[in-house]
């Protein structure tokens, strides 16, 4: 008789390995800028390549791999490879000033460090048993090394895969563990909502630090046997020119990105018709913004997650991407979600609360940090610290980050509401809000706006433009320019650096 009272480890799978043999010469991966084009043979061979001298070096299931350099294929290597080992490989943030990234180092603790050349002198200070430079000696490495020794894969949808460190905004960053199925059921909750076949060809901008430069879309491609073409840096020039070859079926951007597209000489002119999929995620999606990519017939999609849910939790589908401006949909299919009160309650319809979450997607909690996993978990709910509301139809509007919220007159303002509304002024390319301390009101507004003209701002006016779209406490007090919003990885903005500039401007 089968036991099925006892729960049983699922088995992760060699997804290099299977399509190397499937579809040996079909096109894996194309790193832009090295000119660098892998089928899968080529990628199952550099993979096994690697992981056999990473064993050589005394990496083995449960060690940690780290891994320091601007975008390149190479870390899709380093995955795979680890993979094969059961290392867990550790994406550094190429941003990070030295002592930041010595705290993850020593954190994480890898028995190798991969990195670029351009960060040699980081990489002298920091406490890694084995370095290996990428370009010359990390080639001759792999040619050195004999593929039939390389481990197969071994691991379960319960094994980590990755720690990915969180941006650190406030106290030191926390490593949110990845497992292998975490890996697969993004794969499946964003391939199917964005219908990833094995002939997609997706496009990806982001950093491969970040999981949306892992994971939106370049994991879900390989396991589908598709195909990813990974830019070095976001260049509206370089962008434009894939987004128009033909060749692009799938793109997903942060909103500043899709901003900063939109702006671009050539943008007006451009044929971008051969793009089946428009996606956004990373922060909230200026309104203004999606109706302007609307009136040339490009619908994008927004959706919502968090490292700690690798990543996708929402996307709106193609149908509501217009009439759901501002919702990012519903939760995909393999994941739930909860907006509760303070006490964990759930809310109504229509009232605003705690965003949790919830499925196999979710992480099991943060490497060495039982005082975080204690504070962020409720009976296997992951807090996400997102203010949200649904509507009567199930869609979830994200109002704001809680830690982002303050009180004018005993009134709760969510800067980003504010925020959508400013966007929609002619004279405002970009713009954060605020709350800074105000001796009557407790708090107030402060709109924080990269103008469009600079010569031709008006602060009073922006004020002005909310008076009758606004009730009277959610309107900003104060109006200030700045030349660029300081943003993370994932493209949101950096509100705690904006108060300390805003103490500096007063």
């Amino acid at each position: 008789m089968v036991d099925v009272t006892t729960p049983r480890p699922v088995p992760s799978y060699d997804w290099t390995a299977y399509h190397a043999d499937l579809a040996p010469d079909r096109i894996a991966l194309i790193d832009d800028g090295r000119g660098v084009t892998l089928t899968y043979r080529d990628l199952e061979d550099q993979v096994r390549r690697l992981a056999a001298w990473l064993v050589a070096h005394g990496v083995s299931r449960g060690d940690r791999v780290a891994f320091l350099a601007g975008n390149t294929t190479d870390i899709f290597e380093a995955l795979f490879a680890c993979a094969k080992v059961g290392a867990i490989l550790v994406p550094l943030n190429w941003r990070l000033a030295p002592p930041e990234l010595a705290f993850i180092v020593d954190d994480s603790a890898p028995q190798v460090l991969i990195y670029e050349g351009e960060y040699e002198a980081t990489v002298t200070t920091l406490n890694v048993a084995h370095a290996l430079r990428l370009g010359e000696d990390y080639e001759a490495a792999k040619a050195a090394s004999d593929p039939a020794t390389a481990p197969t894969v071994s691991a379960t949808h319960d094994d980590p895969w990755a720690i990915l460190y969180t941006s650190g905004t406030t106290g030191h960053p926390k490593g949110a563990i990845e497992t292998h199925g975490m890996f697969f059921w993004n794969a499946i909750n964003i391939g199917s909502a964005v219908g990833l076949t094995s002939d997609s060809v997706n496009l990806n901008v982001l950093p491969t630090f970040h999981t949306g430069g892992l994971n939106l879309y370049t994991t879900p491609c390989i396991r589908l046997g598709a195909k990813s073409i990974n830019l070095r840096e976001f260049d509206p020039a370089r962008v434009l020119h894939w987004l128009t070859s033909g060749e692009i079926t799938h793109f997903f951007a942060v909103p500043a990105i899709y901003q900063f597209l939109a702006e671009a000489p050539g943008w007006a002119e451009a044929n971008l018709t051969h793009v089946r999929s428009w996606a956004c995620g990373g922060s909230a999606m200026p309104v203004a913004l999606l109706e302007r990519y609307a009136a040339r017939g490009i619908h994008i999609r927004q959706g919502m997650g968090l490292t700690e849910t690798s990543p996708t939790l929402f996307l709106t589908d193609e149908a509501h991407a217009m009439s759901k401006a501002g919702s990012v949909g519903k939760p995909v299919l393999h994941t739930q979600i909860r907006v509760v009160d303070e006490a964990g309650r759930d809310v109504a319809p229509g009232e605003i609360g705690e965003l949790w979450a919830k499925g196999p997607n979710v992480t099991p909690g943060y490497w060495q940090r039982p005082e975080a996993n204690e504070s962020s978990f409720t009976d296997g709910w992951l807090h996400t610290g997102d203010a949200a509301r649904v509507d009567d139809e199930g869609y979830v509007y994200i109002v704001d980050r809680w830690k982002d919220m303050f009180i004018s007159g005993g009134e709760n303002v969510y800067p980003a509401e504010v925020e959508q509304l400013l966007f929609r002024h002619p004279n405002v390319l970009d713009v954060a809000v605020i709350g800074i301390p105000d001796e009557r009101w407790g708090e107030v507004g402060l709109a924080i706006v990269v103008p469009r003209d600079v010569a031709a701002f008006d602060g009073p006016d922006v004020i002005e433009f909310c008076r009758d779209k606004l009730a009277r406490f959610k309107i900003p007090k104060q109006v200030r320019t700045i030349d660029e919003l300081p943003r993370n990885a994932a493209g949101k903005v950096l509100k705690r650096e904006l108060q300390e500039w805003a103490r500096g401007q007063m």
